[in-house]
């Protein structure tokens, strides 16, 4: 049967608590802004804010609860998750919750993803992109029987679980990789306390190889088959092009811009020329000392954030014994290893999941004899 998308769900609006309030603040209610979401995962369980219930008595925004849905409604459009657990929200998003009898909560999840590039395709706005009440109301689906949206929605959110699991491994991972850092090289847990007198300080730059990245060839915001190499920015991926410049274990961390930020590559890449890239042949040493760099201190910019290859290389970290080091990077390679692997099987169960989506909402693959 055909609706509306506005039809199948109740729009939730957000707000913000008076920012000049401290007593609204810092509270135990999650509230959540589009830049806690992350599109590798469905829900959300982390922000970086949070309000208290007198910044909730006194603010526009509404509790969501557990398996409504949130999506990015200003600027950066169509960002969505679903939420595990009660949390409130910003302005620039609208809260989902599905009308049950008409979808399930999980299909409703998945209807929406699938409509968000129409939806973004209709916005609103002059200055901003934004997503109306009335953007809902201008796109008309198809909704199967309940029995079928369970289905299709148990399909979809196996893959979705297994991306999870994979991901909380590897927070994990990264966990044990960063304390077994802090135990030997910082709080020198094993020798009381005290660094070993056959270790000494040292620079970043006497076990690394430091240079700049460069101006790519071309570049274009998603690949293709003739684009397809990832051109590395700042902080993240930044678009695509057609030549690699490196294909080696490199660290990748801001130049101009972003600062802070370390990104591991070890596929072919090129890295733009905003950034830094590290060598080393103790990759998962360097990595580490690399999180614990005050970036903030080291900034040279006046009025863009800069930092010179100079100034990185002359980082002070503790330089132990080869062996020692050889020895850390036995352990601390083998868990990132597992956590490489987990990357690339999440990579994999995304393209899954995103290929079998738009099937298994049109009906092009049949689920009637599929058992839940």
């Amino acid at each position: 049967m055909r609706y509306k998308l506005s039809d199948v769900m109740e729009l939730i609006g957000g707000g913000t608590p008076k920012t000049t309030t401290p007593e609204y603040w810092n509270g135990n209610i999650p509230w959540l802004s589009v830049k806690d979401f992350n599109n590798d995962a469905r829900f959300v369980y982390k922000t970086e804010k949070s309000i208290t219930s007198l910044g909730l008595k006194n603010s526009s925004t509404t509790l969501l609860q557990k398996g409504d849905m949130i999506i990015s409604a200003r600027g950066t459009v169509g960002e969505i998750a679903s939420i595990p657990f009660p949390m409130a929200f910003n302005q620039s998003c609208y809260g989902l919750r599905a009308k049950k009898n008409i979808v399930t909560e999980d299909y409703l999840y998945y209807l929406v993803k699938q409509s968000v590039d129409i939806l973004k395709k209709n916005t609103h706005g002059s200055v901003f992109d934004t997503i109306t009440r009335t953007t809902f109301e201008g796109i008309e689906v198809e909704i199967p029987t309940l029995e079928t949206q369970k289905k299709i929605a148990a399909i979809l959110s196996a893959l979705d679980e297994k991306i999870a699991i994979n991901r909380a491994i590897n927070e994990n991972l990264q966990q044990q990789v960063y304390a077994l850092f802090d135990s030997w090289f910082v709080s020198f847990d094993q020798t009381d306390g005290k660094m070993p007198a056959d270790w000494r300080e040292g620079t970043l730059g006497e076990i690394t190889t430091i240079t700049s990245g460069k101006r790519p060839p071309m570049k274009q915001p998603t690949a293709t088959t003739e684009v397809s190499i990832p051109l590395v920015g700042a902080a993240s991926i930044m678009g695509f092009t057609n030549a690699v410049l490196y294909n080696e274990p490199i660290l990748v961390t801001g130049r101009v811009g972003t600062h802070g930020v370390v990104q591991r590559f070890q596929s072919p890449c090129w890295t733009s020329d905003n950034t830094l890239v590290i060598k080393s042949e103790f990759y998962e040493y360097a990595f580490q000392a690399l999180q614990r760099v005050d970036y903030v201190n080291m900034n040279r910019g006046s009025t863009q954030p800069l930092i010179t290859q100079t100034d990185l290389k002359n980082v002070s970290i503790v330089i132990p014994t080869e062996a020692i080091l050889l020895e850390y990077e036995k352990i601390a390679g083998t868990l990132m290893a597992m956590y490489e692997s987990n990357r690339k099987e999440n990579e994999r169960l995304a393209v899954l999941r995103d290929t079998l989506l738009p099937r298994l909402m049109n009906g092009e693959i049949d689920v009637s004899n599929i058992e839940i």
